[in-house]
């Protein structure tokens, strides 16, 4: 792709798995952007459909100034493994992710990469999407709307607060994610316990450079089918979640928010945000040894709550409290 020297190139990592009803439609989103991306580095994580076949028919065909090329078609062994390294084999000043299912906008990359352009303090930029069925019909659902980002969480996030934020839960979906190829000196390797897309973000926001656009930028298709999808924090997904055993959920929350707090000690992050990351890691090893009879867990639980702990801490506030009393053993 022909390209100034002073404009940054565009890799685009592609994941893919036993994706080729939606695949076809997905490049050719990519391959009509206004600003076209330098590569497109696809990484299939063994699928068994013809997704792979699928992916070489159209770079066959297509005759653009993107470069698509497949990377690795063996198992990664999920979905993290997949994208980071995915990650890895992009060569561009700018790398956007990409899920096989969704359909961009076409200036999906040009705002991304104009808004990363005008801001040199912002590593990563995430956007809103338009939520869509399995035939691609808009639902009237938007992202940001059904994980009900708050406008506060909104505004601290625009005002480089996003790590208290991102403390509590994760807000932003990788499909919609962009970041200069820096943040992986910092990211890399990905944490084992997380999902790509919250590391890399959670990475970025704890350095001050995260930022949201407002904007619907793709497609973001929900099907039966989906890997990693949105789960709303509903009332229906609240209730499900008070049966399901306490096991091991805690022990895996202190383990990632330990994996956390070492590389925020490794990359030097601020003062501040090591702080709130090591207050997270208390609260949740707090909750991890909490006594397994449910009567005895009520006074730790209201202790933490009276603290303001859950208010600031838990992904869902003061649900959570509930949760962490009811929830069998």
């Amino acid at each position: 792709m022909a390209r100034s020297g002073l404009e940054p190139s565009i890799s685009v990592a592609l994941c893919t798995y036993n994706g080729e009803s939606y695949i076809r439609e997905q490049l050719a989103s990519i391959a009509a952007q206004t600003l076209p991306a330098y590569e497109v580095v696809i990484c299939d994580d063994g699928s068994t459909d013809s997704t792979v076949n699928a992916v070489e028919s159209f770079i066959a065909a297509y005759s653009g100034p993107t470069a698509f090329r497949i990377a690795y078609t063996g198992r990664a062994g999920g979905v993290r493994a997949n994208f980071e390294r995915a990650i890895m084999a992009c060569t561009g000043d700018l790398i956007a992710l990409s899920d096989q299912d969704d359909v961009w906008r076409n200036d999906r990359l040009a705002v991304a990469a104009g808004l990363l352009a005008s801001r040199p303090e912002v590593l990563a930029v995430h956007s809103d999407a338009r939520i869509v069925d399995a035939a691609g019909d808009p639902t009237g659902e938007t992202l940001l709307g059904s994980l009900y980002v708050s406008s506060s969480e909104r505004e601290a996030i625009h005002a480089g607060r996003a790590t208290p934020v991102l403390v509590r839960r994760n807000v932003v979906t990788g499909a919609t994610l962009m970041f200069r190829r820096q943040l992986l000196d910092s990211a890399l390797p990905l944490g084992p316990s997380w999902v790509h897309d919250e590391w890399l973000a959670a990475i970025a926001a704890s350095l001050g450079g995260l930022e949201l656009i407002e904007l619907p930028l793709i497609d973001y298709r929900v099907h039966r089918t989906n890997v990693i999808g949105v789960a709303a924090p509903t009332l229906r997904n609240r209730l499900r979640q008070l049966r399901v055993p306490r096991a091991d959920r805690y022990r895996g929350l202190a383990a990632r928010s330990q994996e956390i707090v070492n590389r925020l000690e490794t990359i030097g992050a601020p003062r501040d945000v090591l702080a709130l990351a090591h207050r997270k890691l208390n609260f949740e090893l707090k909750r991890a040894s909490y006594p397994a009879a449910r009567l005895r867990r009520v006074y730790p639980v209201l202790c933490n709550a009276t603290r303001g702990q859950y208010a600031r801490l838990s992904s869902q506030g003061h649900v959570d409290i509930v949760r962490d009393i009811v929830q069998p053993t």
